[in-house]
């Protein structure tokens, strides 16, 4: 027979097994995580000094695992880190790319973001008037300090824009490097990461927009309007034509998603 004592301390010692398992449970995912943080730091370390190189694969999950002796969930959870700071490129069925840090790594990172932002209303024409904002300094900035040089790259880029006119498909990789131009020209690497973002978040909608050697056209015109204005040094000008064309294409392709 067990005293009324034995029952006590029997429950007393499972009490005190379920609260140490408790603590583990929760200890379980915190090691876990100072676990990935150590893979991270040191992973980031060595993309920052070229042991692992721009473009290179990163070290497949079972190489990870063996190196740093954790198991496949801190793997992937370093992984997925590395990924969300921009220093890796991950997708689905393929092996992690590395990516040295720089402008377009840290846009890159947002673009998960910007995706689930994107389906909110509103969000797309939040992110197309920053575009707009943007742009219109820059055409003001080309018409004031535009060199030479300068001005030969964007009347080549215009003058592409026209001979692809009947072609829709090559017309919008010209009109995407006619506009691309303008923000090469402050020499600031900052700027065409921008961009670059920019045409990666917005491509969906472009992408779903009608087109037409007429519409091609138009835009064309457009463009050569905002190009006459630059070599005129026409700061005013430049900026009227610019916020005028990028106006006109958001009435055209706000047609391609709900209105916000």
């Amino acid at each position: 027979m067990h005293s009324a004592f034995d029952l006590v301390e029997g429950i007393g010692e499972e009490n005190a097994v379920s609260d140490a398992t408790d603590e583990l449970v929760h200890i379980k995912p915190m090691a876990q995580s100072r676990a990935a943080d150590v893979v991270v730091a040191r992973l980031e370390a060595k993309i920052g000094s070229g042991e692992l190189r721009d473009g290179s694969f990163l070290p497949a999950e079972r190489e990870l695992m063996n190196e740093f002796g954790i198991s496949r969930t801190v793997a992937r959870e370093a992984v997925a880190r590395l990924a969300g700071r921009g220093l890796v490129e991950a997708r689905p069925r393929f092996r992690p790319v590395v990516r040295r840090p720089g402008y377009d790594a840290a846009l890159s990172a947002l673009g998960g973001i910007v995706g689930q932002l994107m389906s909110q209303t509103g969000s797309v024409k939040h992110l197309y008037d920053t575009r707009v904002f943007l742009e219109a300094a820059l055409v003001r900035h080309a018409a004031l300090h535009a060199r030479k040089d300068d001005m030969a790259v964007l009347r080549a880029a215009l003058e592409a824009n026209e001979a692809a006119v009947p072609d829709s498909a090559r017309f919008y990789a010209t009109d995407m490097a006619f506009h691309a131009t303008l923000y090469d020209l402050p020499r600031n690497p900052v700027m065409p990461a921008i961009h670059r973002a920019f045409t990666s978040w917005l491509r969906p909608h472009w992408e779903r927009m009608p087109r037409s050697p007429e519409r091609n056209r138009v835009n064309y015109i457009s463009h050569r309007e905002i190009y006459q204005c630059v070599v005129d040094r026409d700061p005013d000008g430049a900026e009227r034509a610019l916020n005028g064309h990028l106006a006109a294409a958001w009435e055209y392709v706000r047609g391609t998603f709900e209105p916000a």
